[in-house]
């Protein structure tokens, strides 16, 4: 607003960033896999859609920084979804995400540019101490203590080949 230089995604990247279903729907419009996923707005029945299967992730619409992310979060029946939905809604009040959840690894890149995108090398979090589901939950990101315990590291990617390195840093300059 004071038209001063700044690093950092836009305002307008911020607005749509903060909420995690508007964000896949734009990946879906561009032809950029993300997995299913649906909507549940606080007050009102929960009821999975059919194309959304098991293991499923819950977390806030709107939240960050990981905020009511735990192991709980992956729900493998419509009992737990129910229970999870209804724990995200208390806690945050506000709406939540159910999205199909895909084991892998947790693989991060960094994108600068406006008009000639440019990727960063590909960093990963790893447990090094644990063969806990790799779920960055809050304690994950930011409690010292745990890290050293779970033997959190965040470290330039290994045994990726050439050629999934391009395919990754390629999807990560089509948005």
């Amino acid at each position: 607003l004071l038209r001063l230089p700044y690093t950092g995604c836009n305002p307008r990247g911020l607005l749509i960033s903060r909420d995690k279903a508007l964000s896949k729907k734009i990946l879906s419009y561009h032809r950029l896999p993300s997995p299913k996923f649906a909507v549940f707005p606080i007050g009102r029945k929960v009821v999975r859609p059919r194309k959304l299967n098991f293991p499923i992730f819950v977390k806030s619409v709107i939240d960050d920084a990981s905020l009511g992310i735990s192991q709980a979060s992956v729900v493998h029946d419509d009992a737990s979804l129910v229970e999870r939905v209804a724990f995200v809604h208390e806690h945050t009040l506000g709406d939540a995400l159910a999205e199909e959840y895909i084991e892998g690894r947790e693989l991060y890149v960094g994108v600068l540019g406006n008009e000639r995108l440019q990727t960063l090398p590909i960093w990963e979090l790893v447990f090094t101490k644990s063969d806990a589901p790799l779920i960055a939950t809050r304690k994950v990101k930011w409690d010292r203590k745990y890290q050293e315990r779970l033997g959190v590291e965040t470290r330039l990617a290994e045994e990726l080949t050439d050629k999934q390195q391009r395919e990754i840093q390629r999807v990560c300059k089509r948005v």
